[in-house]
């Protein structure tokens, strides 16, 4: 899985610092330096951030359209001059770019990006694990896991309380997580929904790093 982005720009020397930051982040990168063959591209296709020429005549309106399409989880960022700006904008180059502050802005839009993407993707796994309800202990299977929570499925007795611990080691890793979670679903005892609650920030850290290698190693 790879990250894509699409600058409009006509400003050669920016559009070089872009992409060769852009593809030191293993972000895919496509140049269009009209406006309306860039809004064409967009209505065909998703991307996960667009770059914009703010000297570019009517570059707002294109923020505009993409607004109203499905495209909810694209990021904007804008290249300017230091006149007033098309949209207010957290990512913004100014000009002249500089490979310094190329590398700092796309490195925070790329990791602004990739936890939207992880925050409610559920990986396919299998993991062995165990849960523990009260004083009894159970194993149980990883089937998909996400940073806020996980499928199972297990041999679970019926009178399983709803708070639970989960444990289980990160495949190649060897990383272990220890858990506290809530059974959201149950689908005849032997499948279960976990959210995870109170999750501390050192195993939130593994949690993220493990499924972003694994999610674009795919």
């Amino acid at each position: 899985m790879t990250l894509s982005s699409m600058v409009v720009s006509r400003d050669f020397r920016g559009i070089s610092v872009l992409e060769s930051v852009l593809g030191s982040l293993h972000v895919q990168v496509e140049v269009e330096p009209e406006l309306e063959r860039a809004r064409e591209k967009l209505a065909k296709s998703k991307i996960d951030a667009l770059i914009v020429d703010s000297d570019i005549e009517g570059s707002g309106s294109l923020f505009d359209t993409i607004h109203q399409t499905e495209m909810e989880n694209w990021v904007p960022l804008v290249i300017s001059n230091g006149s007033d700006l098309p949209i207010n904008t957290k990512f913004l180059f100014r000009k002249p770019i500089s490979v310094a502050q190329a590398v700092r802005t796309l490195s925070s839009a790329r990791n602004l990006i990739v936890d939207r993407r992880l925050r409610y993707h559920r990986m396919n796994v299998e993991i062995e694990a165990s849960l523990i309800s009260g004083d009894r202990k159970f194993d149980a299977q990883i089937l998909n896991l996400s940073q806020g929570g996980a499928g199972l499925v297990g041999d679970f007795a019926k009178d399983i309380s709803s708070d639970i611990q989960l444990s289980f080691s990160l495949p190649k890793s060897g990383q272990s997580v220890n858990v506290e979670g809530e059974i959201v679903w149950m689908k005849q005892c032997a499948r279960a929904g976990i959210q995870f609650k109170d999750v501390s920030e050192p195993i939130q850290k593994r949690l993220q790093i493990w499924l972003e290698q694994n999610y674009f190693s795919r």
